[in-house]
């Protein structure tokens, strides 16, 4: 196993620089997701990890050992692409088994490292087809496998999912999720799709402009985002956001005259704020907001419905179902304890 340090790693193409002193630490054996929407870096420093990307300043290292100058085939990594990237002339068997050929394995460990691989990823009854006659799921199980069998001390994924249908990409999160329980071996996984971040990993580390925005464990990012940034950007649907101005320590008045009672705090709230609310929080009650219904979405287990309070548009997740429809007036209401609130200027949690 490896454990994986970026110490203040930063990016640059000429002038433009493109991450700003990169720093995060990966115990052995975790699963971490980088997120974040494109153009923020995540597969950048990805790439210097894996040694594609040259690193311009700070240090990444693997297993106590730096590595900025270590050719990429040295570094005991193993990285799964976006395209699968397979030679489309070999079978399965032959794919998986390259990398071991070039490094001069003996026929019996290859044999059995295949074997291996294949049984754990149900690939047994395709060794023998060549890429053109596999699905996509099947194929991005050849190109986990031809990672597998290399036994790396960190696995890299970029965004592998990303060129799967939706069906396929529920199931294929959880072999990945098993497959990493079963291995446990360090992996770090890039993608811009905030649901893989959430199920997956261990830890979540939401990247922005070429900073780290915010890391923790899924659930933490998600019910304590600490910036307006991180909270829009993990959840689905979006949390709701309302401005407003906080009159006395304990009372919020919003833009349009609603008055709400604030959450505790452990510093004094005053001044213009972001009010932010997760649309599971929002209630359907005799009291509290007027809210005119748009739409009506129905899923089965639950209902997402849009509606405007006072022209603003918010976004609502009920259990079950419900007999509103477009045009309809509804209360709504929210627990202050469900309340996330932002200083506006800055974007920081209060």
């Amino acid at each position: 196993m490896g454990s994986v340090r970026i110490d203040n790693a930063r990016k640059s193409y000429g002038t433009l620089e493109v991450l700003h002193g990169v720093s995060i630490d990966i115990p052995d054996g975790e699963f971490v997701a980088l997120v974040g929407p494109s153009g923020c870096g995540k597969s950048t420093l990805l790439r210097m990890i894996a040694g594609l990307e040259d690193i311009t300043d700070g240090t990444i290292t693997i297993s106590d050992r730096v590595i900025n100058d270590v050719p990429s085939k040295d570094r005991d990594i193993a990285m799964v692409f976006q395209n699968y990237a397979l030679y489309p002339h070999m079978t399965v068997r032959a794919n998986m088994a390259f990398a071991l050929r070039q490094r001069k394995f003996p026929k019996a460990e290859i044999d059995r490292r295949v074997a291996d691989a294949a049984r754990i990823l149900g690939l047994n009854h395709l060794l023998e087809r060549k890429p053109r006659a596999l699905s996509g799921g099947q194929r991005q199980r050849v190109a986990m496998g031809r990672a597998i069998v290399r036994d790396p001390n960190v696995f890299l994924f970029d965004e592998p999912l990303s060129n799967l249908d939706a069906k396929l990409r529920v199931q294929m999160r959880s072999e990945l999720k098993e497959l990493h329980q079963r291995l446990a071996t360090t992996t770090v996984y890039v993608t811009h799709d905030q649901i893989e971040a959430m199920t997956l990993a261990d830890r979540v580390v939401v990247m922005n402009g070429g900073r780290v925005e915010q890391a923790g464990k899924p659930l933490d990012l998600y019910d304590k985002p600490q910036s307006l940034f991180v909270a829009a950007f993990i959840g689905s649907p979006q949390m709701n956001f309302f401005a407003g101005q906080v009159h006395s320590p304990d009372r919020l008045t919003l833009d349009g005259g609603v008055e709400l009672a604030l959450p505790r705090s452990q510093q004094p709230l005053t001044g213009q704020v972001t009010l932010g609310v997760r649309p599971e929080h929002l209630i359907l009650s005799e009291s509290g907001w007027q809210a005119t219904v748009s739409v009506v979405e129905p899923t089965g287990s639950e209902t997402q419905i849009t509606a405007r309070i006072q022209g603003e548009l918010v976004r609502v997740v009920i259990a079950g179902r419900t007999n509103a429809g477009p045009g309809d007036s509804i209360m709504l209401s929210v627990e202050a304890r469900h309340l996330h609130v932002f200083d506006t200027a800055s974007g920081k949690r209060l």
